[in-house]
């Protein structure tokens, strides 16, 4: 491991714990509303692919009703999505439980998104192996892009093509340019935008 990727490890090895901690009163009332709401099981544990193709499993708040039918895109107003579900989307908490994923080691909290096998296998191969070099992420550049994926995909005729065809190959791309660009402060200034964009997306819903 080169000394950027080893100090990059411990600064997400610190500050996934110190969020796990600041976090665990809202995670706590997250759980208990899917759990009224729905039962249990309280988080969605799905298979990814992570650095090197290694598959991982990734956690979140379950946001769906039991027993959906697993296709993997979500447009806004998605009918298998709990009321719970929906604020936890809105808000992201739903994305908190991955500060577990970044502290195990199996994550970044800045890096390409993962994807599940199916996507992962219509990548580009030249891409793909950009992509897979480094250790998927919570956040990056196409995710504050693409804040509104699910409106897109709302409004889209076929979502699961449109995301194949339209979404996926900007995606890739934009993941590839960001490992092949990264530095250590860029990935500050992404947490930073992140941050102010679920900010400023929250300020634009009231």
């Amino acid at each position: 491991m080169s000394s950027d990727a080893a100090i990059t490890r411990i600064r997400d090895a610190v500050l996934s714990a110190g969020g796990l901690i600041m976090t665990s009163p809202v995670m706590a009332l997250a759980a208990a509303a899917i759990i009224y709401e729905t039962g249990r099981p309280v988080f969605f544990r799905q298979t990814r692919i992570g650095k090197g193709g290694e598959p991982f499993t990734i956690h979140k708040f379950r946001t769906m009703r039991l027993h959906h039918d697993g296709i993997t895109v979500s447009p806004s107003h998605d009918p298998r999505v709990t009321r719970t579900g929906a604020v936890l989307r809105k808000t992201k908490i739903d994305e908190l439980p991955q500060l577990f994923d970044v502290l195990r080691g199996k994550m970044a909290l800045v890096g390409p998104r993962p994807e599940v096998p199916e996507w992962v296998e219509k990548w580009p191969a030249h891409l793909r192996d950009i992509v897979l070099s480094v250790r998927p992420g919570i956040t990056d550049p196409v995710s504050i892009e693409l804040r509104n994926e699910a409106k897109l995909l709302a409004e889209a005729p076929d979502p699961k093509a449109f995301y194949e065809f339209e979404l996926l190959p900007r995606k890739v791309a934009g993941y590839a340019r960001y490992v092949q660009t990264r530095t250590f402060v860029s990935d500050l200034k992404i947490i930073i935008a992140t941050l102010r964009a679920i900010v400023r997306e929250d300020d634009d819903e009231r």
